[in-house]
């Protein structure tokens, strides 16, 4: 990610070369795994473990070419997520991108003004699908020493906050969908180009 100017959220143990150096790519989790489908723990133990986990979703995001990855994304039922991801939907050429963590989040909406984007998953992959949600929001947490934090976002940096969050919620996109909107979204997934744990058709919920 060397071409893209990146702002640090959050403190994140050393900067993005650091988790990259440090972590390990695991496979990502697909839609009817279990671990995706419940809620979260809280973390209470802030050290070394919970720092080699967030290189190491780190790492398994820009395997997967994400934006962000919450933990249970690679099979690790705690409340963390990362992200590395403009605020514009335009994604336009020298656009700064937001990098961090966060731990135990919380959303808070602020405003009214929401926002209907084409919105896609690390754990559907290949399928798409408008979802409105709110088109500004801070999340809340802590970063990996457990000192508070508060990230501000708008457009799609409040949508991956937002998106990140519902993972840890046991929801993904695709729950916020009618019965057909999401059937149609299962049935658009396709051969990722990532590692995945395979989930078996007949037991996604």
């Amino acid at each position: 990610m060397s071409e893209i100017e990146v702002h640090h959220d959050v403190t994140t143990g050393g900067d993005l070369a650091h988790h990259y150096a440090r972590g390990e790519s695991r496979p990502i989790t697909v839609v009817g795994n279990p671990v995706l489908h419940q809620p979260c723990a809280d973390v209470t133990e802030f050290g070394d473990d919970l720092a080699q986990l967030v290189s190491d979703m780190f790492v398994s995001m820009r395997t997967a070419s994400g934006v962000g990855l919450a933990a249970n994304q690679i099979g690790v039922p705690l409340r963390v997520f990362v992200y590395l991801c403009p605020e514009s939907y335009a994604r336009s050429d020298g656009e700064l991108w937001h990098a961090g963590h966060v731990v135990n989040p919380v959303i808070e909406v602020a405003g009214d003004e929401t926002g209907a984007h084409p919105e896609g998953c690390l754990s559907v992959p290949g399928a798409r699908a408008v979802v409105e949600r709110p088109a500004q929001v801070t999340v809340r947490g802590f970063d990996l020493a457990g000192n508070p934090v508060a990230v501000p976002g708008r457009d799609l940096l409040a949508r991956c906050f937002q998106h990140e969050t519902d993972h840890l919620n046991g929801r993904l996109y695709i729950d916020h969908l009618t019965p057909e909107g999401r059937e149609t979204a299962l049935a658009e997934m396709s051969e990722p180009a990532y590692p995945v744990v395979t989930t078996d058709a007949a037991t996604r919920p």
